[in-house]
């Protein structure tokens, strides 16, 4: 059969497109090279819990018509995100509130809080912040940055906190309200049953084959429509010919235990240097489940090379520049256009990445 759109990737962004396409009438076939559909937001049943295999997935947003536009798929819960910090044997909430403060410090007003951030601020003396370690401390004070930046910041990058980039923190939100939802988007939830049941749906109007490696077969699925969704990472379809761009990796340890509750919240961060993983997820704390056992998930950053499973873009100013020349060569095409999260080297949250597939449908379209 011969299609109007091959779709490389069955994520969220080429799920959209895939099915604003079918509801155009066009005819697509969308390939995976993993052996499921979902990409990144993929869940499966393991206990009667649905477990996110490639992360914690909280959908948030404050576009009305995109929280309109994905409920035509899933009915969502009404999880709040409301992570907690473990430092040494202390016990954070997150993110910086008032709740934080008052463990921290012993105080009870806003005042109070903002008085002790801006003097530790102002014995610090800096006015020019050289590297990521000055820029927090410049932000949130010693105390903050110490117990709750520093370990968490060095694990995520690999690299010790005076080695990196100021610029990679550009703001530390602190929240004077004791308010510990993690987002300030007005749409937030977890949609009930998973979020592979949103990709089946969205996928229903189209031929889908997983298991399969369209750059190892380039010129027999080529041949198969006339136009190509590429979601893939755009420097790996260029065969790096131009270089690798840098991302951040991530690695998961997930067990089921015999326990009813192993941690008490969903979403835990251990922001110590000296524990190995940046945090746990308790998966079944996302719709609020009751299940006898509980499966937990521990994730360990790690740096990236070919061949490794790309998460995090690492958006510096060498690599925007690299990016921008395969942009040149992706100008170029006329078959080709790339999109998602690796096709346009961006980190996306998932609203974001529903909204440029629908841009994308609309220019077409």
């Amino acid at each position: 059969m011969h299609y109007d759109y091959l779709i490389v990737g069955a994520g969220l962004f080429g799920a959209v497109f895939a099915h604003e396409a079918a509801e155009r009438g066009k005819k697509c076939l969308v390939i995976d090279r993993r052996d499921h559909i979902g990409g990144n937001i993929y869940t499966e049943e393991v206990e009667k819990i649905q477990v996110h295999r490639y992360g914690a997935h909280i959908f948030h947003t404050s576009n009305k018509q995109i929280w309109d536009y994905v409920n035509q798929f899933a009915e969502f819960n009404n999880y709040i995100n409301s992570p907690v910090a473990v430092y040494k044997n202390e016990l954070y909430n997150l993110p910086f509130n008032m709740n934080t403060f008052s463990k921290m410090w012993n105080i009870r007003t806003p005042q109070e809080a903002k008085d002790i951030i801006a003097a530790q601020i102002a014995d610090l003396n800096i006015t020019d912040p050289s590297n990521l370690e000055e820029q927090a401390l410049s932000l949130v004070g010693k105390d903050v940055y110490e117990k709750l930046v520093k370990g968490y910041t060095e694990k995520q990058w690999g690299r010790d906190c005076k080695e990196l980039p100021a610029f990679i923190i550009r703001r530390l939100p602190l929240r004077f309200t004791y308010d510990n939802n993690y987002f300030n988007d007005r749409y937030q939830g977890i949609p009930i049953g998973g979020y592979t049941a949103i990709v089946e749906k969205l996928l229903k109007g189209s031929d889908v084959r997983t298991g399969v490696d369209f750059l190892k077969n380039r010129g027999e699925y080529e041949a198969l429509a006339d136009k190509i969704i590429y979601t893939g990472m755009i420097d790996e379809y260029y065969d790096y010919k131009l270089g690798a761009l840098e991302y951040r990796s991530v690695r998961f340890e997930t067990e089921t235990l015999d326990c009813e509750n192993y941690q008490g919240n969903a979403v835990v961060n251990y922001t110590e240097r000296e524990v190995p993983y940046t945090r746990i997820i308790e998966h079944k704390h996302f719709e609020f489940g009751k299940q006898e056992k509980t499966v937990i998930s521990r994730e360990y950053s790690s740096e990236w090379k070919v061949g490794d499973e790309p998460y995090y873009p690492v958006n510096d100013e060498k690599n925007g520049a690299l990016y921008a020349r395969y942009q040149e060569l992706a100008a170029q095409e006329d078959k080709v256009i790339f999109g998602g999260r690796l096709g346009a080297y961006r980190y996306y949250d998932m609203d974001k990445v529903i909204e440029a597939a629908l841009e994308l449908v609309f220019n077409i379209f």
